[in-house]
């Protein structure tokens, strides 16, 4: 199985999550694909959506997604959300 580490960095809000979204993951060749947040600086409630978007689209095509070094702002608005369970979050180490 391959595994592909995207690194996402900068701030993950209104402003900035749209693009991201319209581009989608590119998971070419993958089956497993890795998100490390570790460098993300600003989150808001249009970062969890983002997620979540990410997440359907890597099961509708097949794809093992994981989430890593999430900040605790982001964890602390998925919990607020009720949607913490529906993201793939895996313990915060580094990769």
């Amino acid at each position: 199985m391959t595994a592909a580490i995207h690194r996402i960095s900068g701030n993950l809000t209104i402003e900035t999550v749209t693009q991201l979204f319209e581009r989608g993951l590119d998971f070419a060749g993958e089956d497993s694909l890795v998100l490390d947040l570790e460098q993300v600086l600003t989150v808001d409630s249009a970062a969890v959506s983002l997620l979540l978007a990410w997440v359907r689209q890597a099961e509708n095509n097949g794809l093992d997604l994981s989430i890593i070094n999430t900040p605790a702002n982001l964890l602390s608005l998925a919990n607020l959300y009720g949607v913490t369970e529906m993201l793939p979050l895996q313990s915060n180490q580094s990769v």
